[in-house]
This record gives structure tokens, C-alpha cells and sequence, in this order.
């Protein structure tokens, strides 16, 4: 680690994005069971894009982008936020948190596969073995009968496969896009204006807002976790170790966050961990292992969280 390191800041980046990522979908399913999906995921990136924008003043950070950057981050913001984690967080209601951390580990394996039918890029043999272990891991996390038997439980686990969709195209249009080159900014205008879009979904469908002293103490002590340390906290860990570390070393909060996610999920809420969900568990993150060490690519989970 070079001299201009801090050791401390190391270590409490990777905390950042091993455990509070990894407690996201804890604190989004405290919230989602009271609050309406969207409403709840709108009010948590506008807040949290605003609190971004006024720390990038203080920092003395422009924010003047121009209107192409503003229409890709509009793009990217509705395939990262509007959709991919609006929906997650709707899905909450229907599947335990612990689970829906595992389905959504398997992001690179959909990243993988999305390259290879829209880019035309060659799977190695290595994450060919990956995406094999992925779909087996996969199989046996979703075909368990007491996971399939609760209301809804099928359909929320289609629909957060479909976000995974959304976020593997969002990855690949953002390497190529036109976007403000810094990531705090960036991610900003992504937050404000995926936020923005979530509130027009939230007023198409109907859901009744609220205000938050209305809300339950558990419920708002979530939101200020989900804003604060989930949104912009982490994120700037994220972007920090980026620059002091190896890819590869950041890319481990994708094998960490689910078994953060089980753990908290099992003790706060009492969601069940099976024997059959630990070994998909163990084979589905192998399979990642695999093919995140052969392609050597950061999946984007900042934005999913």
C-alpha cells in the first residue's frame, strides 16, 4: 500500500461497502412494509442527489454538465434507479431480503451473457465454467418449495430478474456514454433524476404519500440509513478504493454483500436461511468468483443498492 495511503480509510471503505451495501436490502424491506415502493425509493435518491450536489459545492466541484451528459444520465438514471432498484425495492415486498441478495449476486453472470449477445464478446472457458455454476446456483435458490409457495413470491423474483436486466444494459451503456467524468457528480444528477422519475411512477400508480413524522420510528431511522450511509457514504468508499486499490479487491463487496444480507435478514426479520439456500449460496458465488476473475470487470452494484 503506498505511503499517501491511509490504512484507517482503507479499512473503513471495504467496511462501507461490505456491510452497509450489504445491509441495504435489510433497511429497504423494514421500509417497503410500510411505505409504498416507490414513494420510498423516490424520496431516498432525490434526497440523497440533493446532499450530493450541495457536498460537490462545498468541495468546490463543478456541476455544470452539458445536455448530453444530462439526457445519458437521465438514461442511466432510469435503468440503474427508476427501474432496476424502484422495482427491487417493490419486489421486497414479496421476498425476503436475504434472498433477493443472493438472486441479484448473480449480476455479473447477466453482464457476461449481455456482452456476449449485444457486443459479440467470447466467453472463456473460466467464465464459461462461471456462468454453468451461476444458472445451477440460481436453479437451486428459486425452485425451493417454501420459498415458491409464498403469495407472490414467483413474481418478485421474475421482476428483479428483469431489474438485473435493466442494470447489466445500464452497466454497458454507461461504459460508452457521454457523462460528467466526476463520479460524484455524475452519480448526482443519476440520483436526482432517477428520483424525479420514481415520483411520476409513484403519482401514475397511486400511492399515497406520507409525511415522515407520520412514519414509524424503524421506518425513518431506515430512510436516514438508506440516504446517508447507503447512497452517498458508500458510494464515495466505492469511488475512494477505486483509486487505492485493485478492481478486483473492490469487486469482493459482490461476494460479501449477500451473506451481509443473509445475516441481517435471519436476525432482524426472522427470514428463514435453509440448508439448500447455502449451498446455492456457496455454488452460485463460486460461479461469480469465476468469471469476475476472468473478465476482471467491477459490476456496478453502487447504483443498486
Amino acid at each position: 500500500m503506498p505511503k499517501s495511503q491511509n490504512p484507517l480509510l482503507v479499512i473503513l471503505a471495504f467496511f462501507a461497502i461490505y456491510v452497509i451495501w450489504g445491509s441495504t436490502y435489510l433497511l429497504n424491506k423494514i421500509a417497503v412494509l410500510e411505505l409504498p415502493p416507490f414513494m420510498l425509493a423516490s424520496i431516498r435518491f432525490v434526497v440523497a442527489g440533493i446532499l450530493i450536489f450541495i457536498i460537490a459545492k462545498f468541495m468546490g466541484k463543478s456541476i455544470t454538465i452539458t445536455w448530453r451528459q444530462l439526457k445519458n444520465t437521465i438514461i442511466a438514471g432510469f435503468l440503474f434507479l427508476s427501474f432496476g432498484n424502484g422495482v427491487v425495492v417493490w419486489a421486497l415486498k414479496f421476498v425476503d431480503s436475504g434472498f433477493a441478495a443472493l438472486e441479484i449476486s448473480a449480476q455479473p453472470l447477466i453482464i457476461l451473457l449481455l456482452m456476449r449477445i449485444l457486443q459479440g464478446k467470447k466467453i472463456q472457458m473460466m467464465s464459461f465454467i462461471g456462468v454453468i455454476l451461476g444458472f445451477i446456483g440460481i436453479y437451486l435458490l428459486v425452485s425451493q418449495k417454501q420459498i415458491i409457495s409464498q403469495e407472490n413470491s414467483i413474481l418478485g423474483m421474475l421482476m428483479i430478474f428483469v431489474c438485473m436486466l435493466s442494470w447489466g444494459y445500464g452497466s454497458l451503456f454507461v461504459g460508452k456514454a457521454d457523462l460528467p467524468r466526476n463520479y460524484f457528480v455524475n452519480t448526482g444528477y443519476q440520483m436526482l433524476t432517477g428520483g424525479i422519475m420514481l415520483a411520476i411512477a409513484s403519482f401514475i400508480f397511486g400511492e399515497k404519500w406520507t409525511y415522515p413524522l407520520e412514519w414509524s420510528v424503524s421506518v425513518q431511522y431506515s430512510m436516514i440509513l438508506l440516504i446517508v450511509f447507503g447512497s452517498i457514504v458508500a458510494f464515495t468508499s466505492f469511488n475512494y478504493l477505486l483509486k487505492v486499490v485493485s478492481p478486483e479487491k473492490v469487486a469482493t463487496s459482490t461476494y460479501v454483500n449477500p451473506i451481509i444480507a443473509l445475516i441481517l435478514g435471519w436476525y432482524f426479520l426472522d427470514e428463514q436461511i435453509t440448508l439448500q439456500s447455502i449451498i446455492a449460496a456457496v455454488i452460485l458465488l463460486t460461479g461469480v468468483y469465476f468469471i469476475n476473475t476472468k473478465r476482471k470487470f467491477v459490476v456496478f452494484s453502487r447504483f443498486f443498492r
